[in-house]
């Protein structure tokens, strides 16, 4: 891939991503893949004007053999400099990048149980600082390929080509170039793309919705209650306190709000792989009663997809509602990208577990705890599924009983 659009890309991911300012502190979190880029991203950071530019660098297949061998409460302790971490950023409040490239199948294989308990450990002591820092920071994440993430993509040709067509795939997606692979001006682009977003969120938001109705031919059938207090957002985001914009997710092509925990019946079938912990969850189906999960079945991996649903409480509950195009420009891609960050922009989709506070009206005048007495789901995971088909309709009942047309056929109704 050309430099000078690879250069064009890091911009994006700084400027755009997490919209560095003068004094700004950022931490990369990025493999070993594509270090060349990394430090295209670095430079485009300090350009912007960054104090400081800190990159932690992690390998998958080390970290595969520290689950392997550590005991499992080595494996769920904190240690101490890691918490020191935690402390560093709750004080300086840095921009986050993350940069994926990991092999889908990097943990295949492992002991699901043992790292699920772990992991468990491990939130009781992170969860705290993370709920303290949500929303107050920006945060931005992005991709680039690593071989063997390259080669479960385009299986069958050499590595380098592969590599190759899935950087194509990636800055097409995110809107760097064209279909035809001529370098755009992605920031004036993701502009436009914001804009969209916006005039989306108004539409839903003025609607005044209580519940929305989801059916496909596949099965799904399924309404979820939503929170008076909720909105639907999408694109670019606020921080909390400095109001600075940026955009979390590139690419990114849903709008999402946070439904009410507690209020979701029917059933819901997927329509795509899951990628979970270097394992494939496929052709499952989840069943919801009082708006918990009652019932979970998948031709594949059924084990692990118990295993996520009992990971703790909220688990069991939705998170997320996310409205994404059948038409988006990742499905046209006709690639299956095995990571979500790809995946869960080709359909729409729901999450299990954690929601997100800042789908509140004026969040920052509540507690944690009262977004929670609210509807907001609470718990140590948050998972995207695809659910979106091509006849999927969704419809919104109004607060005055009257039905809205959102999803027709799969795309947008309006």
């Amino acid at each position: 891939m050309k430099k000078t659009i690879l250069r064009s890309y890091a911009k994006l991911i700084a400027r755009a991503g997490v919209s560095v300012r003068k004094k700004d502190i950022v931490i990369i979190n990025a493999g070993l893949d594509q270090p060349e880029f990394i430090n295209m991203v670095v430079e485009e950071c300090y350009r912007a004007g960054a104090q400081k530019v800190i990159v932690d660098w992690s390998c998958p297949a080390v970290s595969k053999t520290g689950i392997k061998y550590m005991k499992p409460a080595t494996l769920g302790k904190v240690e101490t400099f890691e918490e020191e971490r935690l402390k560093y950023r709750l004080e300086k409040n840095p921009a986050m990048i993350y940069i994926l490239s990991d092999d889908p199948d990097a943990f295949k294989g492992i002991d699901q149980k043992k790292y699920a308990n772990a992991m468990k450990e491990k939130m009781k002591v992170i969860k705290p600082y993370r709920d303290q820092m949500d929303n107050k920071y920006k945060w931005c994440i992005a991709a680039v390929p690593g071989t063997p993430w390259a080669k479960r993509v385009f299986p069958g040709v050499r590595a380098s080509v592969a590599v190759e067509k899935l950087w194509e795939a990636i800055l097409y997606t995110s809107r760097v170039i064209d279909r035809d692979g001529n370098p755009l001006d992605p920031i004036a682009e993701w502009d436009k793309h914001n804009q969209s977003f916006a005039e989306k969120c108004r539409i839903l938001n003025e609607a005044e919705l209580v519940s929305l109705e989801y059916k496909a031919s596949n099965g799904t059938c399924l309404k979820v209650g939503l929170m008076p207090e909720g909105s639907f957002l999408g694109g670019g985001e606020y921080t909390l306190g400095t109001h600075e914009y940026f955009n979390p997710n590139i690419p990114t092509e849903e709008v999402f709000t946070t439904p009410k925990a507690g209020e979701c019946e029917g059933i819901v079938y997927s329509s795509m792989p899951l990628s979970y912990n270097g394992e494939i969850i496929d052709n499952f189906s989840m069943r919801f009663e009082g708006g918990k999960i009652v019932e979970v079945k998948a031709e594949k991996n059924e084990t692990l997809l118990k295993e996520m649903v009992g990971m703790d409480a909220g688990a069991a509950m939705l998170g997320e509602c996310a409205l994404v195009p059948y038409d988006s420009p990742i499905r046209n891609s006709g690639i299956m990208f095995y990571e979500t960050l790809f995946d869960e922009n080709a359909s729409c989709h729901l999450a299990i577990g954690r929601g997100f506070t800042n789908t509140i009206k004026n969040y920052s005048e509540y507690t944690n705890e009262q977004m929670k007495e609210m509807g907001v789901n609470d718990s140590a995971i948050h998972v995207d599924f695809m659910i979106g088909t091509a006849d999927m309709s969704i419809v919104g009942i109004k607060k005055n009983g009257e039905r809205f047309e959102i999803f027709k056929n799969g795309n947008w109704a309006f």
